[in-house]
């Protein structure tokens, strides 16, 4: 699976730009408009209690908050998945 698939699944499906790109899924690690929504998630929903996300956020580099937001829900995933098991 590949990461932006990772973050649509994880948002519940499609991003409301799909409609506007027409490129479902793609946009998460290059748009700072697609990956906000995915940050603003994790931090509601408590997925990053020691901050991880805001140092990624102070290097003001996509790559590293995206590769952020993809291991905060890795976590989040392992941990529903154990939880379960």
């Amino acid at each position: 699976m590949n990461d932006n698939k990772l973050i649509a699944e994880f948002m519940g499906g499609e991003h409301p730009l799909t409609e506007i790109t027409h490129e479902a899924h793609h946009n998460y690690h290059t748009s700072w408009d697609w990956l906000m929504p995915v940050v603003e998630k994790i931090e509601i929903e408590g997925f990053d209690p020691h901050g991880i996300i805001d140092n990624a956020l102070g290097s003001r580099e996509i790559e590293d908050v995206h590769d952020t937001c993809v291991t905060l829900i890795k976590a989040h995933n392992y941990e529903e998945k154990e939880k379960s098991s």
